[in-house]
């Protein structure tokens, strides 16, 4: 942790005790709500299923969401050797989009991988490719390379030194058949001890749009296993 900007320290050496191996790998599953409309709300649940390798960093998600009695959605989100890859289909058969490549679909996945880290906290570390600079005694920015993507992402600790947001300036919102590049947050709280690690078990991802902010996505993890 030499050299590391004092908040990051500071979180990293509550949630990591001494001697922690690095995560290789995790299972996680979710239970939450999904808000189907891009302009009010329109909340549904969903349960999903995650593996995520983080050296190269990358992941899949599977999700369910009900979006009537019999009725779901099933989403295929990952980030696989560098591709961002996203495909939402009802009940598995009639595809809604196919969102498939090596640029913004991968840039937005990616970066879900950067906001999600505290869940795997070792990726956080320099040693695993995250490089950090100071904003203030709150605050640091992460830049994560792989391949031809590049990230920075800032990071804000609360009063306990505790990660409590992760903003990117912008990512690519899909509005119909446009992709518009719109600031996105995540928030994450409600920290527990977890095989040994403090990582937070619920959050919230929105994104920030000239009306306002927008959540689109609340979870809570019910089960999470690690693979060192």
């Amino acid at each position: 942790m030499q050299g590391l900007p004092e908040p990051v320290a500071r979180h990293l050496q509550q949630v990591l005790p001494e001697g922690t191996p690095i995560i290789r790998a995790v299972d996680v599953v979710h239970r939450g709500s999904f808000n189907m409309s891009q302009t009010g709300d329109q909340w549904k649940p969903f349960t999903s299923r995650q593996r995520v390798v983080t050296r190269r960093p990358g992941f899949v998600w599977a999700g369910r969401v009900s979006i009537a009695p019999g009725l779901d959605v099933l989403v295929h989100d990952a980030y696989v050797d560098g591709e961002g890859i996203l495909e939402p289909a009802i009940a598995g058969l009639v595809t809604l989009m196919r969102l498939r490549d090596r640029g913004e679909v991968a840039r937005g996945e990616l970066m879900r991988f950067m906001a999600e880290a505290a869940w795997y906290p070792t990726a956080l570390l320099p040693s695993q490719g995250m490089q950090w600079e100071p904003v203030d005694e709150q605050s640091a920015r992460a830049t994560l390379v792989d391949g031809d993507v590049r990230l920075t992402m800032t990071f804000h600790f609360g009063a306990d030194g505790l990660i409590e947001t992760i903003r990117a300036e912008y990512r690519g919102r899909t509005v119909g058949n446009r992709i518009i590049p719109t600031p996105w947050e995540g928030r994450v709280f409600d920290y527990q001890r977890r095989d040994g690690l403090l990582i937070p078990v619920r959050g919230e991802v929105a994104w920030i749009t000239p009306e306002g902010r927008r959540p689109y996505w609340r979870g809570t993890i019910t089960e999470i296993h690690y693979h060192r």
